[in-house]
C-alpha cells in the first residue's frame, strides 16, 4: 500500500469517469455524426446502448478475475484495450463499425470503472462510503465540462477528435497506474480458483438485500440514459438548441449530481448511507411525477424540463454511491463479484432503457419523460423494500445477539 493512498483518490476518480466522459464528450456531436455516416437518428442513438451492452458483459469478467489474479494487472490490460478501440473509432465510415468499436471500447472502460472502486474499497475499508461519494464528485466535476469539451472538440476538428481525445486520456492514465498505482490486493486474499471466484455470483443474487439495492441503483441509472441518449436530438432537433446550448443543459443536469455528491459526503458522518438513499429515492420518485405532468401536457417548455431533470440526475448522487457501499458491506469478502455484477446488471438497466427510448421516440421529448418517470418510481417502491428488509436484517441480528446472551 502507499504510503498516502489519499493522494490516489483524483486517479481512482478519473478512472470511475472513463465510462461517463465515453458518452458525454460526444452527445452533442451525435446529430453531425448521423449526417456524416448517412445514418439515420435511431442507429447513431443505439451506439450509446452497444457501450452499455459492452460495459455489462465486461463488468461481469473483471469482477470475479480481480478476486482471483489482483486488480493492477487486469487494469492495466483494460486501459491499453480502451485506447485501442479509442483510436480505431476514429477511422470508421459507416455505424456499424463504429457501434462494434464502441462495444469493444466499452469492455476496456469496464476494467477501469469496476477496478476503480473496488481498489478504492482495498485501500479505505472503514470509509468506503465517504471514498465513493468522494470519487462520485470529482468523477462528476470532470464530467461536467464533457460536453461543452466535446462541442469545442468537433469545432475544432470534426467528430473523431473526440475519441483521439479519450485515447489520450487512456494513455495518461496508463502511465499513472503504471508509475504511482501499486496493487491493493494481497496475494493472502485472493479467492483460490475462477470457478470459486464466479460462483460468488450466484452468492449475490440469493441475496434480497443486495439484489434491491442493486435494483435500486440500475432504475437510477435507467431514467439517466433515457435522458443521455434521447436529449441531444429532443433538444436540438425538437427544441432547436445549438450543440453548445444543449452542451450547457446537459452541465446543468451534471451540476445538479455534483450538488449531490457534495451533500452527501457532508452528511454521511452524521446520517448514514441509509437514510441518504431514501432521501435520494423519495427526491428521484417526486422528480419522476412531475414528469408524467410534462409529458401529458407541459412538455413544450424546456425551461421546466431542464430544472426537473436536474433534480432527477442530482438524485443519482444520493444514490449509487451509497448503495454501492451498503453493497461491498454485504459482502466484504468477495467485493470484485459483487461490485461486478452491481455495476454490470446497473448499466444492462441503463441499456434496457435506452434501447426502449430509442425504439419509441417520436421526436419529441414525450417518452422520454414517461420512461424516466418509470424508473423513478421504480426506483421509490425499491427504497420501500430495502427499508423493510433491513429492518428484517436488524431484527435478526439483535435476536441472535440476545440468544448467545
Amino acid at each position: 500500500m502507499p504510503e498516502n493512498p489519499r493522494r490516489l483518490i483524483w486517479l481512482l476518480a478519473l478512472l470511475a469517469a472513463f465510462v461517463p466522459l465515453s458518452i458525454d464528450t460526444y452527445l452533442p456531436s451525435l446529430p453531425q455524426i448521423a449526417e456524416q455516416l448517412q445514418a439515420d437518428a435511431a442507429s447513431v442513438q443505439r451506439t450509446v446502448g452497444v457501450f452499455l451492452l459492452g460495459l455489462c458483459s465486461g463488468m461481469l469478467v473483471y469482477g470475479p478475475l480481480s478476486d482471483r489474479f489482483g486488480r493492477r494487472r487486469l487494469l492495466v490490460l483494460s486501459l491499453i484495450l480502451y485506447i485501442a478501440a479509442s483510436l480505431a473509432c476514429m477511422a470508421v465510415r459507416e455505424v456499424g463499425q463504429l457501434q462494434v468499436l464502441r462495444f469493444i471500447q466499452a469492455w476496456g472502460g469496464a476494467g477501469a470503472m469496476v477496478l476503480a472502486r473496488t481498489i478504492a474499497r482495498d485501500l479505505f475499508p472503514q470509509e468506503a462510503a465517504r471514498t465513493l461519494s468522494l470519487m462520485h464528485l470529482i468523477a462528476m466535476l470532470a464530467t461536467l465540462v464533457a460536453p461543452l469539451l466535446g462541442t469545442w472538440l468537433v469545432l475544432l476538428g470534426d467528430w473523431p477528435v473526440i475519441f483521439l481525445a479519450l485515447a489520450l486520456l487512456g494513455m495518461l492514465c496508463l502511465a499513472a497506474v503504471i508509475l504511482r498505482l501499486p496493487e491493493s490486493l494481497p496475494v493472502s486474499a485472493r479467492i483460490g480458483s475462477l470457478t470459486h471466484a464466479y460462483g460468488h455470483y450466484l452468492a449475490v443474487l440469493r441475496h434480497p438485500l443486495g439484489m434491491a439495492y442493486i435494483l435500486a441503483m440500475g432504475l437510477s441509472v435507467g431514467g439517466m440514459f433515457c435522458f443521455i441518449t434521447a436529449s441531444a436530438f429532443v433538444f436540438i432537433d425538437y427544441y432547436g438548441f445549438s450543440p453548445r446550448g444543449y452542451s450547457l443543459v446537459f452541465a446543468l443536469n451534471l451540476f445538479g449530481i455534483v450538488l449531490a455528491s457534495l451533500l452527501n459526503a457532508r452528511l454521511l458522518p452524521r446520517r448514514g448511507p441509509l437514510a441518504l438513499i431514501g432521501v435520494g429515492s423519495a427526491l428521484c420518485a417526486a422528480a419522476a411525477a412531475l414528469l408524467l405532468v410534462l409529458a401529458w401536457g407541459g412538455w413544450r417548455a424546456p425551461g421546466l424540463l431542464v430544472a426537473v431533470v436536474m433534480v432527477f440526475m442530482g438524485c443519482s448522487g444520493l444514490i449509487g454511491a451509497n448503495c454501492i457501499a451498503r453493497l461491498m458491506a454485504l459482502f466484504s469478502h468477495n467485493a470484485g463479484a459483487a461490485v461486478g455484477l452491481a455495476v454490470s446488471l446497473q448499466f444492462a438497466c441503463g441499456a434496457a432503457f435506452s434501447g426502449l427510448v430509442s425504439l419509441l421516440q417520436d421526436g419529441s421529448p414525450q417518452m422520454m419523460c414517461v420512461l424516466m418517470a418509470a424508473s423513478g418510481m421504480g426506483g421509490g417502491l425499491c427504497w420501500l423494500l430495502i427499508r423493510r428488509l433491513e429492518r428484517d436484517a436488524r431484527a435478526v441480528r439483535e435476536g441472535k445477539v440476545l440468544a448467545r446472551n
